[in-house]
C-alpha cells in the first residue's frame, strides 16, 4: 500500500460523558482518513481490541490516575495489530505488534511505541489477556503486595475474569489455598472445575456471606480486590490479622453517581485496619512494569505451557459491537477475557491452539 493513498479507519469515539451506566448514546461510530506515514511510523491493521473495566473511568472527568478521553476522541484500549506499511527500520509489513491504538480498525503509530509479538508462541489475543495487562496485573499485585505464603488463604472476586482467574491460579502455584467469588453457576463451575480453585462462592446467592464464611474456615490472609461493594463488605470481617489487600479495581462502584445509603462505615473500616494490622494498597499495574515485566512473561508463559494456568476468552466480532460488549462487561455479562476481533488474521499466522476459547 502506497503512503500516498489515504487510508480510512472506522473508529468509535466518545460522543458524550455518561451519567451512571454508559449507554449507546455515549458512543459514536465514524470514519476518518489517516495521515501519511512520517519517518519512524507504522500503519497498523487492528486485529484484536481489549475491553477492560478501567475504560469506564476514562469516560469521566473525575480525578484519576490517567487523563480522561476527550469528547470526540477515539476510545482508548490495548490492541494487537498487523503492520501494513512501515517507515520504521525494525518493523516490516506482516509483523504482529502490541499497541495502544484504541477502538478503531486502522491506526498510525510511532514504531518505537509498539511491541513485536511472536505469533508462533501463543495466540495473538493472549497478548491482551493472560499474557498481557490483565495477567500482569494479577502477577504483580498478588506477588508484590499480597505476598501469599504456603498454606495461606487467598480470596479473589471476579474469579472467572482475566485478572481474578490468574490471581487464583498463581496463588495455587505458590502453595496457597485459592477461594474464588463469581456470579452464577456456570462461572462458579468454571472456576472450580476448570481453573482448579479450592473453593468458589456465588455472590448472587442469598446466603453469600454465610457461604463465604464457610469456605474460609481459617479466615482470609490475602484478598485481591477487583469489585468492592457488597462483595467487599462480606469479605472484610473475615480478614485475618496481618492480612494483605491489593486493590486493583472497584467495578461495582464505577457507575455510581452518589454515596451509598446507610451509616458511615469509614470509622469501622479504620478500626479494623488498626486492630488487625491490615495492609491495604491500591496499585496501577504500570508501577511494576520496569521491575517485573520480564519475570512475568517468562513465568506465566512457562506456567501455561506446563498446564498450571488456564484461561478463557470471550470474543466478540466487529468493531461496531464494541460499545454493547463494553456495557455488558460493566454488568458482568462477559465470561472470560473480553476481546473484540476487529479483523481476521491472515493465514500463516500462529499455529498455537488456545486451551480455552
Amino acid at each position: 500500500m502506497s503512503s500516498d493513498s489515504p487510508v480510512q479507519s472506522t473508529r468509535i469515539v466518545l460522543a458524550s460523558r455518561p451519567d451512571g451506566e454508559p449507554s449507546a448514546d455515549n458512543f459514536r461510530i465514524e470514519a476518518a482518513n489517516l495521515p501519511s506515514l512520517a519517518d519512524g511510523q507504522v500503519l497498523l491493521r487492528i486485529l484484536y481490541l481489549s475491553l477492560d473495566p478501567y475504560m469506564r473511568g476514562r469516560m469521566s472527568t473525575a480525578k484519576s490516575y490517567a487523563d480522561p478521553v476527550e469528547v470526540g476522541d477515539v476510545m482508548v484500549g490495548g490492541t494487537v495489530g498487523e503492520v501494513v506499511e512501515s517507515r520504521h527500520p525494525k518493523l516490516s509489513p506482516g509483523d504482529r505488534v502490541l499497541s495502544y491504538s484504541g477502538w478503531q480498525t486502522h491506526a498510525v503509530e510511532n514504531g518505537d511505541h509498539v511491541r513485536p509479538l511472536d505469533a508462533s508462541a501463543a495466540p495473538l489475543s493472549t497478548a491482551l489477556g493472560v499474557l498481557g495487562m490483565p495477567g500482569f496485573t494479577a502477577y504483580a499485585g498478588l506477588l508484590e503486595i499480597g505476598k501469599p505464603k504456603e498454606g495461606e488463604t487467598v480470596v479473589v472476586a471476579a474469579a472467572s475474569g482475566p485478572v481474578g482467574s490468574a490471581v487464583g491460579q498463581i496463588a495455587k502455584i505458590k502453595g496457597a489455598r485459592a477461594v474464588g467469588i463469581a456470579g452464577g453457576p456456570d462461572k462458579c463451575a468454571h472456576v472450580r472445575d476448570e481453573l482448579g480453585f479450592d473453593a468458589v462462592v456465588d455472590h448472587r446467592s442469598p446466603t453469600f456471606a454465610d457461604d463465604l464464611k464457610a469456605a474460609v474456615p481459617d479466615g482470609i490472609d490475602v484478598y485481591f480486590e477487583n469489585v468492592g461493594g457488597a462483595v467487599a463488605s462480606a469479605v472484610f470481617p473475615l480478614l485475618n490479622t496481618y492480612a494483605r489487600v491489593p486493590v486493583c479495581g472497584l467495578v461495582a462502584q464505577y457507575n455510581t453517581t452518589e454515596a451509598p445509603e446507610g451509616p458511615d462505615r469509614l470509622p469501622g473500616f479504620f478500626r479494623s485496619v488498626l486492630t488487625k494490622s491490615l495492609t491495604i494498597r491500591g496499585f496501577i499495574q504500570t508501577e511494576f512494569v520496569r521491575a517485573l515485566q520480564a519475570d512475568f512473561r517468562r513465568d506465566v508463559a512457562k506456567w501455561i505451557a506446563e498446564g498450571k494456568i488456564a484461561y478463557k476468552e470471550d470474543i466478540v466480532d466487529g468493531i461496531d459491537n464494541a460499545p454493547k460488549a463494553f456495557m455488558g462487561l460493566l454488568a458482568g455479562r462477559n465470561f472470560g477475557k473480553l476481546v473484540v476481533r476487529v479483523a481476521e488474521e491472515e493465514q500463516g499466522g500462529d499455529g498455537f491452539s488456545c486451551r480455552w476459547s
